[in-house]
């Protein structure tokens, strides 16, 4: 990379100095905290982090209960939305990281399990392995037996949490290096696959080139794509962030699209930041804003240019999940429901709760107590709606909320917005 990692780390905290001052404490981001909601304490509110920013900035270090309290954030910006001076908190909470990581001040056993799940999470082929691994076990019935309480017990606490919101093992539906579009082409449109998404959700990335071919879009889809590198810019890992956000700029940039479709609301929110991920390197900014500038959420495509193919009925009742990187880092809000609401038949529920739902990244894997109250939370409100089946656009908020519905005993499903428009357009049912 180009400006070291420390160079790169110094000015993001000058910069951060500028932003805490635009905090007045006013309060408006408490309500809108799920940590606040959880615990009631200043520390863990966006204000009182930005107040411990503020002492880092000034030398203090950050190990002990600090450090806890910046762990402790789900970064899903629903305070951002709720500021009235426009704090860029976001920044702010990532600065801090950043320099947590530099210092290296975390507990080794933290260290430890933070570096293996980066060995392993941001890498599909890897993934692959670890699905191998998952399938086994789930055919075998092991699966069951490692979730028996006098067994889970004694597992240890990364390996239980990443097991209890892996989904079910399935069958990988691979996808052509291009998708013709349906009648008159509308345009020439990337399809971002993913790490988790690709390995995990492949029928969501199916789905979404479906769709993008019958609305009249041609779908390339890289091969020499991977993880957009969000997952490691939202836990202050810089370096690994950007060699990842730069192989995706070259693997798009190559592929002569117009458009660069993502249908997880965690990378659509970081790609949009690229500009900013990679202010400091030299060369390829061009590319860097055109990809900034020209990445969209599948929802955020689809209602901008119209629908074109046809919606069959669905009867059916769905609870709509506002993916926080969506809602609060994209602004997107109406679409998705703007596209759910055009398939007849369809009824939309409002989710009372807009909390987020825990997941955030590696969130549930690192602070999986908290993410399990939030996940609970969460399906309680989807319970409390009567719908048949909770949709949204992000893989994570999928699986924690189907491991918390499940926890419960309610019946609902869970599915992607892609698969839903995908099944309206040909006709099935859900």
């Amino acid at each position: 990379m180009g400006a070291s990692d420390e160079e790169k780390i110094s000015l993001g905290l000058a910069h951060v100095q500028g932003l805490i001052d635009d905090c007045v404490h006013c309060g408006f981001c408490l309500p809108a905290c799920p940590t606040y909601a959880l615990w009631g304490q200043e520390m863990d509110s966006p204000r009182g982090r930005i107040h411990l920013v503020s002492q880092l900035v000034s030398g203090y270090p950050v190990e002990g209960a600090p450090l806890k309290h910046f762990d402790r954030c789900l970064s899903c910006m629903a305070c951002v939305s709720a500021c009235p001076s426009g704090v860029r908190y976001g920044e702010i909470i990532e600065a801090a990281r950043a320099e947590i990581e530099r210092t290296g001040d975390r507990p080794l056993a933290e260290r430890l399990s933070r570096s293996a799940i980066f060995a392993l999470f941001p890498y599909p082929r890897r993934l692959r392995l670890a699905r191998s691994a998952l399938a086994a076990a789930q055919f075998t019935g092991l699966r069951s037996v490692l979730r028996r309480p006098g067994i889970s017990a004694r597992l240890p606490a990364l390996f239980r949490a990443m097991e209890s919101v892996a989904p079910p093992v399935a069958p990988i539906e691979a996808l052509p290096g291009r998708l013709r579009a349906a009648g008159t082409r509308r345009g020439v449109v990337g399809l971002l696959t993913g790490c988790v998404q690709s390995v995990f959700f492949s029928e969501v990335n199916a789905a979404t080139a479906r769709v993008l071919a019958a609305e009249g879009f041609d779908v390339v889809v890289p091969k020499r794509q991977g993880c957009c590198g969000a997952l490691s810019w939202h836990a202050g890992r810089l370096a690994e962030a950007g060699r990842l956000a730069q192989k995706t700029v070259r693997a798009f940039k190559s592929a002569g699209v117009d458009l660069v479709v993502v249908n997880s609301a965690g990378c659509g929110s970081a790609m949009k930041e690229y500009s900013r991920l990679l202010s400091g390197e030299p060369g390829n900014r061009e590319e860097v804003a055109w990809l900034t500038t020209h990445t969209r959420d599948l929802s955020e495509l689809l209602a901008s240019v119209g629908s074109r193919a046809k919606r069959n009925p669905m009867k059916i009742r769905v609870a709509y999940h506002d993916a926080c990187h969506l809602a609060h880092a994209q602004g997107i809000r109406v679409p998705p429901r703007q596209l759910l609401q055009e398939i007849p038949g369809l009824q939309l529920c409002e989710i009372g709760d807009e909390l987020c739902c825990g997941s955030a990244g590696i969130y549930n894997l690192v602070q999986p107590e908290a993410a399990r109250g939030l996940g609970d939370r969460k399906a309680a409100s989807v319970i409390a709606t009567g719908a048949d089946m909770m949709v949204s656009t992000n893989p994570g908020c999928l699986m924690q909320v189907k491991s918390a519905l499940a926890r419960s005993g309610a019946e609902i499903r869970t599915a992607h917005l892609a698969q839903i428009l995908d099944l309206s357009i040909r006709g099935l049912t859900a």
